[in-house]
């Protein structure tokens, strides 16, 4: 029978070596977001694994947010798109899951919370509201331009046509400087500087920086983990010269061609919500969206959670930090972010 444990800092390797190597597994469930989600964010990480005849066989990464404005979760994983169980045995995965209920019932939370990419609990309430975007990248540069729709291969060469260039980048403050412009616009909070720092840190090589400039100028900048043969375009965004130019539409056409040279074979364009204009872009680029199975267990929460900007509840707060000068904004924003999850 497995026996689950807790995760100690000596089994980051065997436990990244397992995540490598196992099909379920996304770059999220690596052990370097313990200390991003710890060490940035301030919140308790409970990594658990199952291990049976000395081998890990499922991981389970958990993050326990206790908020006065949105309330107390476990969660797998917060601030990432994909999380639960990863395993290669079914008694493993039981194993994990059963630990994972008792800890949110002794932690007394409102709801423990898994973001598979497929159905674990059918009898489970879910969120109905994420989709996710995957495409394979051909190993030829011009099919994979011919391959995207026309009119956003147009937009593509209109930024190509404008001058842009693109550059890779050890240090975060460029692709800030436009990340942090393009959520302030949008009346979202952005994460503190430190977090991105952190990020860049714990995964290196892993935690690419590719900003967009034009006769010196920052664009747009985008933040995209690698993980096999995969590359995931996480974090991204641009000025208000962005629009005008198309350094977004030039920036990720950038990004799948430089994947292409090193012969990655999977886009992630990752997640976005329903019928927004996130959603749009990406369907405009020829990638389909396939849904994101969030799955909740309720112990005091009554309901599912809903704190995203898209509840009409959010809408005043959005437009007064839309108005806020950038400077304030990044200031506060870290502090109320880090509770969202």
């Amino acid at each position: 029978m497995p026996v689950v444990h807790a995760f100690q800092p000596q089994d980051a390797a065997r436990w990244d070596e397992f995540v490598s190597g196992c099909p379920e597994a996304t770059f999220f469930h690596r052990a370097g977001w313990r200390t991003v989600i710890e060490r940035a964010l301030g919140h308790k990480t409970w990594y658990l694994y199952a291990e049976s005849g000395g081998e890990i066989q499922a991981v389970l990464p958990l993050a326990e947010i206790n908020s006065h404005l949105f309330g107390h979760c476990l969660s797998s994983l917060p601030f990432c798109v994909y999380g639960g169980i990863a395993a290669i045995s079914e008694s493993s995965r039981i194993a994990l899951d059963r630990a994972a209920q008792a800890l949110a019932a002794r932690l007394n939370t409102d709801y423990l919370e898994y973001r598979n990419l497929r159905i674990q609990h059918p009898d489970w309430p879910t969120k109905d509201l994420y989709v996710t975007f995957r495409k394979g990248i051909d190993p030829e540069e011009e099919r994979n331009m011919q391959a995207i729709p026309r009119k956003q291969r147009a937009m593509v060469r209109k930024g190509i046509k404008a001058g842009l260039e693109s550059t890779l980048d050890e240090n975060t403050e460029r692709f800030f400087l436009a990340y942090s412009a393009s959520v302030h616009r949008l009346g979202t909070p952005v994460f503190s500087r430190r977090y991105f720092r952190l990020l860049k840190e714990i995964f290196a090589e892993d935690c690419e920086l590719m900003v967009i400039l034009k006769g010196g100028r920052t664009v747009s900048g985008v933040m995209s983990f690698y993980f096999r043969d995969e590359v995931l375009p996480y974090y991204g965004g641009g000025t208000s010269e962005a629009r005008e130019v198309a350094g977004n539409d030039f920036m990720y056409w950038e990004l799948m061609r430089r994947a292409c040279e090193r012969g990655i074979k999977t886009f992630d364009f990752g997640r976005s919500k329903r019928n927004t204009g996130s959603y749009d872009f990406k369907k405009n680029w020829g990638f389909e969206p396939q849904p994101l199975h969030y799955e909740y267990q309720l112990h005091r929460a009554g309901a599912v959670p809903d704190h995203n900007p898209l509840n009409p509840k959010y809408q005043i707060f959005i437009k007064a930090w839309q108005k806020l000068p950038l400077p304030m904004a990044n200031l506060i924003g870290p502090y109320i972010v880090k509770n969202l999850g």
